[in-house]
């Protein structure tokens, strides 16, 4: 089944500005509630919602094989089980419907009515419940820097860290999409030159510049996905803020990882990029500097070009970028990720989260966390508004964005946007 949909060439009857991150190439997938209160799986073309329930309904999906509530659900899941030959199918047909010579819709004033919301009528949800998150550790810029801070440059990188793609499960409850607020965590400390800990708020909370890929249903338990396989159950990418509370960490991570530092809250852009959308932006990997083992290896491009930056804007203030990084500094790529996660038979489900660890680039004005960019607190980060920052301040709102754009096309994630809220008062009784 080819792929129309990327056809550079292709218009839209919908109004897109040029700089759009949601061209006719792009189709991603989300879930939205409608302004009648309906929960229903859509698409983004500009800056319209397209309801796909509705569409579907009308009659606009003849002829591709999908049950009648496939669109009609509070998650993607269901959709995303059904494999990579309907998500092509479908977002061709999409393409097609929404082709600038094709006058089905665009001549059908009562179904566009009903099918087309503006971005004001509508509010994103969470796009796919998340059974299982995983959080990785794959950039090798980002590894060194924290390992540096905290042993040394003689021992940044662990033992492992060349040969394996290094990753910890984390809690899917507390992934949140754009738009959510968060406050700031509590936990067990140990202040600098203290013997006991003591528990408080947290005093270094800190964003990580992330992206994360969705799975679907990939195998059953005890059966390993081959790495020339892996790409197959990969269905799309969002942009990841995964909060983390330095401090916490630092005292709890020994030895089994990261747990309050990190649990706490982890959010993501609301509409998920396939990856036939990113197809023409592919690019090589970093090369190994250490021979990799036999299942980790891969022939082809697996990296992709996609521009990332991180803005901090305090409260009735202006927005400061302070990081501009890019997807393809990640050393180990997603398929060697997913590859490595089922090697021991571990199953990967439908609407499965990967992160893919902090991405930094070589630079310092490319570092993907606070941690790196204020070198655990002594450069504090010079904002417009003439504050500083070395960590994330009550009041201050993280917003991270990402596209790829070549010599034809952008195509973009939009952005995933968070407020840090005090710690949580309980209402008095």
């Amino acid at each position: 089944m080819p792929d129309t949909t990327n056809n550079p060439n292709r218009k839209t009857w919908l109004e897109v500005a040029p700089d759009s991150d949601f061209p006719i190439q792009n189709i991603p997938f989300g879930v939205f509630l409608t302004r009648d209160d309906v929960i229903t799986i859509g698409t983004r073309i500009g800056d319209f919602a397209i309801d796909l329930g509705a569409l579907h309904q009308l009659g606009y999906f003849d002829g591709i094989p999908l049950t009648d509530d496939i669109f009609l659900q509070d998650s993607l899941n269901d959709f995303i089980s059904d494999g990579k030959k309907t998500w092509r199918l479908v977002r061709n047909r999409i393409g097609d419907i929404f082709d600038a010579d094709n006058g089905d819709l665009r001549d059908h004033a009562e179904h566009r009515n009903t099918i087309i919301f503006t971005l004001d009528e509508i509010e994103m949800q969470l796009p796919v419940q998340i059974g299982d998150y995983t959080d990785f550790y794959s950039s090798i810029e980002h590894a060194t820097n924290v390992g540096t801070m905290f042993r040394g440059a003689d021992n940044a990188l662990m033992p492992n860290w060349l040969h394996v793609p290094v990753g910890y499960h984390g809690r899917s409850s507390s992934i949140i999409p754009s738009g959510i607020p968060i406050h700031r965590p509590q936990g067990q400390t140990l202040p600098a030159g203290a013997e006991t800990p003591v528990f408080g708020p947290s005093q270094r909370v800190d964003f990580e510049l992330e992206m994360a890929f969705i799975t679907t249903d990939a195998n059953n338990l005890g059966e390993p996905i081959p790495i020339d396989e892996a790409e197959d159950y990969i269905f799309g990418v969002v942009l990841f803020n995964d909060w983390s509370a330095r401090d916490i960490q630092k005292w709890e991570y020994v030895p089994l990882g990261p747990f309050l530092g990190k649990s706490f809250a982890s959010s993501i852009s609301p509409w998920i990029v396939t990856m036939d959308a990113l197809e023409p932006f592919r690019v090589e990997s970093p090369k190994p500097l250490k021979p990799q083992l036999e299942y980790l290896q891969y022939s082809g491009k697996k990296s992709y070009d996609i521009h990332l930056e991180v803005g901090i804007t305090p409260e009735n203030s202006e927005e400061t970028i302070v990081a501009r990084s890019n997807f393809k500094y990640m050393y180990w790529n997603m398929v060697q990720q997913l590859t490595h996660h089922t090697v021991n038979g571990c199953p990967v489900n439908s609407g499965d989260m990967m992160g893919s660890g902090t991405l930094s680039g070589k630079t310092p004005d490319s570092y993907g966390s606070m941690l790196e960019l204020s070198w655990a607190g002594k450069n504090p980060v010079k904002l417009n508004d003439g504050s500083e920052r070395t960590f994330i301040n009550d009041g201050d709102t993280v917003t991270m964005r990402g596209h790829c754009k070549n010599e034809h096309v952008r195509i973009g994630f939009g952005e995933v946007s968070s407020k840090l809220l005090p710690v949580f008062q309980p209402k008095k009784k």
